[in-house]
């Protein structure tokens, strides 16, 4: 994986991203609209996906509905061969609780401009920078404000759902040593938006 530069943005240049959707034309808009910052490699199904995957790259782009090789599969192939980068996934497919079990850093719903993507791959560099315990409470308390925000036939109140909001609570009680590594956008959107407040998680 590329070393970061310690720049104030917190974000390398140098960095290397791999688009990988089926969809020709969306995939190399992405790519138009990233080259300017980031080495960009395309890929257009899953398996040239993990052909052109290697220890180089710092961020997937990632759609979930591809023929062959789909974005799940590709996924969980991503994690079990132990790649050390920062996967989000950009895709029409609605958040369920299927995603609690997935092993993505963020989640974009298309369609995506030009500045949501460019956003999203910029946050994921700087979390690539956190220890395995900030990367993780990302993930999760991103997940629980997906499955917030779509909320069908009462997915927040079922048991799974409740699982997940605990460990966001377990994340969160392990990480006040940490809260000086986050950006100001980061610290709002994440700890005051989309976790639980202190009150619920300390019990005061």
């Amino acid at each position: 994986m590329t070393e970061r530069n310690g720049g104030t943005s917190g974000v390398d240049e140098e960095a290397t991203v791999l688009v990988v959707d089926d969809e020709r034309g969306l995939a190399d808009l992405y790519t138009i609209w990233l080259r300017d910052r980031y080495e960009v490699r395309t890929a257009y199904e899953g398996e040239s996906a993990l052909d052109t995957l290697d220890e180089d790259v710092d961020v997937v782009l990632l759609d979930r509905q591809m023929p062959g090789v789909p974005g799940d599969e590709l996924l969980e192939t991503i994690r079990e061969r132990g790649y050390d980068c920062r996967v989000g996934m950009v895709t029409a497919v609605e958040p369920r609780l299927d995603i609690i079990d997935m092993g993505f850093d963020d989640y974009l719903r298309k369609p995506v401009d030009r500045e949501t993507l460019r956003d999203s791959v910029d946050r994921l560099l700087r979390r690539s920078a956190y220890d395995a315990t900030v990367q993780r409470y990302f993930a999760v308390a991103r997940k629980r404000a997906l499955l917030q925000e779509t909320d069908r036939n009462g997915v927040t109140d079922s048991e799974k759902f409740r699982r997940l909001e605990a460990e966001l609570a377990e994340l969160r009680d392990r990480l006040d040593g940490v809260l000086a590594g986050f950006d100001d956008e980061d610290y709002e959107v994440l700890f005051k938006r989309l976790s639980p407040s202190r009150q619920d998680t300390d019990g005061s």
